[in-house]
Order: structure tokens, then sequence, then C-alpha cells
């Protein structure tokens, strides 16, 4: 069993114990914030920077402990990032849901949250906590499940990023009508980065498709490196917050 796997399998457990989700919060949520801001916020002229909060990962260990969410969500605004990503994920990055209205709040980026998801519960739940977009996994989803999904999400004005990480994934997203399509150059099931996997995806994805590279970024050389394959937003992480200074880290993405 992969990490993976043990990550599914808990999240479906854990799904188990949590009781069903208010929709007509979800909708209350949905009425009061701009729908599709993060698509709009990563598709502006510019380099898109999505600056991540999470305090672990199984590959990094403990990256932040009990991080300050509103202190780095403020940085990573005042260093330019476009969006947000939180890691919502409790057992294995120790993240939680409520990190989303607190960086929200703290910074006014658009957030997407970041989960495992395998049930239509939790994009509801996502859009309750504020959410302004949901990642979905082509390596954990099929084909009907992520249009279901992406549909479920649209529904409530609510930007769905479907990640890959290989042709197979790519082909699955683009035939659910994956609006924005996230390149993973981490692959999920041993670790291994590879910058060369979004640039090889990339060439492959279809005009009109926002394109996200994700993991591995740490340099503005990796950020030009990327906008030369057409990548629109730039997911950064464990090299943000390891950094003493995030906002000037963040500046030294965005600007040449």
């Amino acid at each position: 069993m992969t990490v993976l796997d043990q990550i599914v399998e808990r999240t479906r457990a854990r799904l188990l114990e949590e009781a069903k989700p208010d929709r007509k919060v979800a909708e209350e949520a949905a009425r009061l914030r701009a729908p599709f801001a993060f698509r709009a916020a990563i598709g502006r002229e510019g380099t898109n920077v999505i600056a991540e909060i999470k305090s672990a990962s199984p590959s990094a260990g403990s990256i932040v402990e009990n991080p300050d969410v509103e202190a780095i969500a403020r940085d990573y605004a005042r260093g330019g990032a476009a969006a947000m990503s939180i890691v919502t994920e409790p057992d294995f990055f120790r993240g939680s849901r409520d990190w989303i209205a607190r960086a929200k709040s703290a910074s006014s980026l658009p957030v997407i949250m970041k989960d495992f998801i395998v049930e239509p519960s939790q994009i509801v739940r996502a859009v309750s906590a504020g959410a302004d977009a949901v990642l979905l996994l082509a390596s954990i989803l099929d084909e009907h499940r992520l249009r279901d999904f992406i549909g479920l999400a649209e529904a409530y004005g609510c930007d769905a990023v479907v990640e890959v990480h290989d042709e197979a994934e790519l082909s699955r997203a683009t035939a659910a009508n994956a609006k924005i399509i996230g390149v993973n150059n981490r692959d999920l099931r041993d670790f291994k980065v590879d910058l060369a996997t979004s640039e090889r995806l990339g060439a492959l994805m279809p005009a009109g498709i926002l394109r996200v590279a994700e993991s591995g970024i740490r340099s503005r050389a990796d950020v030009e490196r990327l906008r030369a394959a057409n990548f629109d937003a730039f997911l950064v992480g464990e090299s943000l917050l390891r950094h003493d200074d995030r906002a000037a880290a963040v500046h030294a993405l965005v600007n040449a």
C-alpha cells in the first residue's frame, strides 16, 4: 500500500465519523463571495504564485509547527501572491478546514482547499468553509467522478483544479472537461520530484485550459522555465514556508 493509498483509506474512514454537511450553509457562503474568484486570480497577466500553507507532509515531515495562519497569509499577500493554497488534510498533513476562513480574512486572497476529495460531501464542506476552489486528484478519481465533482463545485461558483501526474491522468482530466489542470511534479506514490513532468504534460494540454505547475518550484529560474512551457500559475509551499522572510520570498518568485 502506497502512502497515497493510506491517506485515501484514512480519509474514507474519517468521513464515516463526520456529520453530513449542511448544503444551505454552503449556498449562503457561495452567495456572499464572488464566483470563480480563484480562476480569475490565476488567469491574469504576469507571474501568478499560489502560495501554500501547510504544517507537515509525508515527504518532508514537520514544516511549520502550529502555523500562525494569519501572519503567513499576510506575508504572502504583501509579497504579491495571486492566491493561496491551504492543505486541510488532518492526519498526514496536520491541516484544518478552519484555516481557510482565517487565511482569507487576513489576506483577502482567494483560496484553494487541498485535500484528498473522494466524496461530494467534502466539496460542500469546502464551500461552507469559504474555499474558492478545490483540488481534485485524477490519481484517485475516474472520469465520471471527476466530471460530477467539477459540476458540483461549479454549481456553487467554486473552481475545481484537477491534478495530474501522467498522461493517463491528463486524459481523464480533459475528458472530464476540466477547466484548470495542475501538474504535480511530485509523484504522490514515491514522492520523487521532476519539473520536466510539467513540461511534458503541458505540451499535451488542449488550448484554453488554465495550467498550474505544482511542487519542486524554488526559484525565479524555476518559474521562468515553467512560464516558457506556457504555465499560468505556480503553486509553491515548502520553500516559502521555510524562508525567514516569506513576503520577500514570494516577491522574488513573482518579479523578474
